[in-house]
């Protein structure tokens, strides 16, 4: 059943089946966790609004639009529910106000880690380079290359049109070179 189509899994969805509910869990808890966190910095808080946005998709399943791909909507939307807590939340605290225009996602090295030394080293300056962009060239960059969405989702999860999209990753790929041109000449 893991193997259906986006459309399919969403119908039986919302026609309360518990199945589809379970892969649509487990096939986008990991990257919305990991999104969520770059919004929120904060783990406890990410995985209780990503609990609570799959809990309100399923008591919700019967208003729910018809889809034919479901990582859009789970991003933009989620996005919106993290944005919420976080600033419902800061009138209970003093957390930092979360604009929900330009979500604030910096990178670790982590994320670029592979097994070989060299490329680790590259992976660190790259983090480095990337958290220098500006914060909607962030997000583009991590929705792009960490959750592998298309650019038309990318538009639909920042609710900005499409062509921004193309445009600010595009920026965001120019700025990259020309720092990694300018710390080549700068380290030799």
């Amino acid at each position: 059943m893991s193997d259906l189509t986006d459309e399919i899994l969403w119908k039986s969805l919302k026609e309360g089946d518990l199945a589809s509910f379970s892969i649509l869990f487990k096939k986008f808890y990991a990257s919305l966790f990991n999104y969520g966190l770059k919004i929120s910095k904060d783990k406890v808080l990410t995985e209780d609004a990503l609990q609570d946005f799959f809990v309100y998709i399923y008591e919700h399943k019967e208003n729910l639009s018809d889809l034919d791909s479901i990582a859009p909507y789970l991003f933009s939307s989620f996005r919106r529910f993290i944005i919420k807590k976080i600033n419902k939340r800061q009138k209970h605290i003093m957390v930092r106000h979360v604009d929900s225009n330009i979500v604030d996602i910096n990178f670790t090295a982590e994320e670029f880690i592979t097994n070989q030394e060299s490329t680790t080293f590259r992976n660190k300056n790259l983090a480095l380079l990337i958290n220098q962009l500006p914060k909607r060239q962030r997000e583009v960059i991590y929705l792009k290359f960490h959750c592998n969405l298309k650019a038309n989702e990318i538009a639909e999860t920042m609710n900005i049109n499409y062509q921004s999209v193309i445009n600010t990753l595009h920026k965001a790929i120019k700025n990259l070179r020309e720092d990694v041109a300018i710390d080549k000449l700068l380290n030799y």
